[in-house]
């Protein structure tokens, strides 16, 4: 951690990684289907991310989107891809699992946790579907994981700040909390709310997608034909981490803490 602070990005591409650690950011969380919210990535993807950048680098098991009420066959993909994860050179891992009342599922949490260890682990925004916060917090700990990414239970990290504070202070004066980056806040980060949304909390750590649109560079072009649904990405503008954006958001942090 650097100047008190580290910031994590996620991307779902070699040129987001590269840009993402070009512009400053102290892990990677990599993905496959940014537009779902994240799923697993390919381990072809991990392959090379490896190799081109030497922050950490945490993989997203995740093997759909949708909710986080798993099938014992999903269970199994997970499990496989966090054994996949863990030889082709991840450093951490994320996840998470609900019960279909809202609760953490406990114990396919347990099972997932004892096949990721040694490695860190992180309860990814699951966490903003569950139906008692506070609660889900004391599972959460008591499971051992390292932190828990969370925009406060609302639609952005801004408009959860409150119920990010009364998490970490629920944690803070007890010994339990092993990192202060236990909260690192997530969604909807940008350069214009990633001030309040530090200074309103006590996070050592966010996490943040800092991406622009670029055009493809495909000549032709057939407007009549998607790829995937009609909610998806269009075709012929790409998604990357953006350099500048990734920098400016380290250095309004740097300035804050």
């Amino acid at each position: 951690m650097d100047d008190g602070f580290l910031m994590e990005v996620c991307v779902d591409s070699v040129e987001s990684a590269v840009n993402a650690e070009r512009g400053g950011a102290g892990r990677i969380e990599l993905c496959a289907g940014l537009v779902e919210g994240g799923t697993t990535p390919s381990m072809g993807l991990l392959q090379v991310v490896k190799q081109c950048v030497r922050v950490p680098v945490f993989v997203m098991i995740r093997p759909r989107g949708g909710d986080f009420l798993y099938s014992d066959r999903e269970v199994e993909v997970m499990k496989a891809d966090i054994r996949l994860a863990k030889l082709h050179g991840a450093d951490g891992l994320v996840f998470g699992a609900l019960t279909e009342d809202g609760r953490i599922d406990t114990e396919l949490c347990t099972a997932l946790l004892a096949v990721c260890r040694p490695l860190p682990v992180t309860f990814h925004r699951a966490f903003d579907m569950v139906h008692d916060p506070l609660v889900a917090l004391e599972t959460l700990i008591s499971l051992g994981f390292e932190r828990v990414l969370t925009s406060g239970c609302d639609s952005s990290a801004l408009e959860g700040l409150s119920l990010i504070k009364r998490l970490a202070e629920q944690v803070m004066p007890s010994a339990r909390c092993v990192t202060s980056g236990l909260f690192p806040p997530g969604g909807g980060i940008t350069e214009r709310n990633l001030q309040r949304i530090l200074e309103g909390s006590t996070a050592s750590e966010f996490h943040c997608s800092a991406r622009s649109a670029r055009d493809s560079g495909m000549k032709f072009r057939n407007p009549n034909v998607a790829m995937g649904a009609s909610f998806s990405a269009p075709e012929y503008s790409i998604k990357v981490a953006d350099v500048a954006k990734v920098r400016t958001l380290n250095a309004i942090a740097k300035n804050i803490l």
